[in-house]
């Protein structure tokens, strides 16, 4: 199954494809960042992120998508412009008829590291560790859209098993 996993932001959008492999393995697929010029207007920002979301979707076609929640943030100008990039990503992934998750920062990190409260190099190096990468992910936005994407198969492989085991 391929996933995409994204970390959502208007000037910065990480993106992460992880397919499972039919051992029970991990590949990268693809990974990014979508950025957008500070200098344009909110509406052409969102309408960018958009596009160039839809085209990496068209691309790879993934069968789920997983982004991470917004979680409180001090700055409360960050928090809303965070939340208006994951509503386009969340209508971009639902307009292209993908089953979505979203997971907190704290689940990703118990997912990929095994520790809610991992620090950032921790999780990269557990993304680059599960992803057999030479090198940690480049920029950090992508790095954790990655662990986003091994969180969720996690998740997704753990769902089924307690499924299976239900009467």
């Amino acid at each position: 199954m391929l996933v995409i996993g994204i970390d959502p932001g208007t000037a910065t959008t990480g993106y992460g494809l992880v397919r499972e492999t039919g051992d029970g393995g991990l590949q990268m697929v693809d990974y990014g960042a979508i950025l957008t010029p500070a200098a344009l207007p909110m509406p052409q920002r969102l309408l960018e992120l958009y596009h160039r979301l839809n085209d990496i979707l068209l691309l790879h076609r993934p069968a789920s998508g997983a982004v991470e929640k917004l979680f409180f943030q001090r700055n409360v100008r960050t928090a809303l412009s965070v939340g208006q990039g994951r509503g386009v990503i969340l209508l971009s992934l639902a307009n292209a008829g993908l089953p979505v998750e979203e997971y907190t920062p704290l689940e990703v990190k118990q997912a990929v590291v095994g520790y809610g409260g991992a620090d950032k190099n921790q999780v990269q190096q557990m993304v680059r560790a599960l992803l057999n990468l030479p090198v940690i992910p480049q920029p950090d936005d992508a790095a954790d859209a990655l662990a986003i994407a091994i969180c969720h198969l996690h998740s997704a492989h753990a769902r089924s098993l307690y499924q299976e085991q239900q009467p």
